[in-house]
């Protein structure tokens, strides 16, 4: 079995929402990293030195590699990456090898086998 992992910043506000949407398209878990800051095009504008910025989550998932585009696709249109500028970006690396995954790799197995 061969993983992918996505990977995804994404505000705070709209993590649930991501996540619900990776669950209902076959991610069967989720590692979540609270309070994370970045900046994309635009410098963070500061207060008396305090960021003004939404928070940001990080997301990691690792997910079956024939169903993780259509999971990359789909937490897009959750989170309207495309649409609001400065929502959240999300993408796949390869996963060369994987171990504590076997509980997993079951329900994953059987996912799989109905969609090919």
């Amino acid at each position: 079995m061969h993983f992918k992992m996505i990977i995804v910043f994404v505000e705070d506000r709209k993590t649930d929402a991501v996540l619900n949407t990776a669950r209902e398209n076959g991610a069967t878990g989720a590692t979540i990293i609270h309070n994370a800051r970045g900046e994309g095009l635009k410098v963070s504008k500061t207060f008396f030195g305090l960021s003004l910025e939404t928070q940001r989550d990080v997301l990691l998932m690792l997910v079956e590699e024939h169903l993780s585009r259509t999971i990359l696709e789909e937490i897009s249109r959750a989170g309207h990456f495309d649409d609001e500028p400065g929502t959240g970006i999300a993408f796949q690396l390869d996963v060369e090898d994987a171990v504590g995954v076997v509980a997993q790799a079951q329900k994953i197995t059987n996912e799989v086998e109905k969609l090919l």
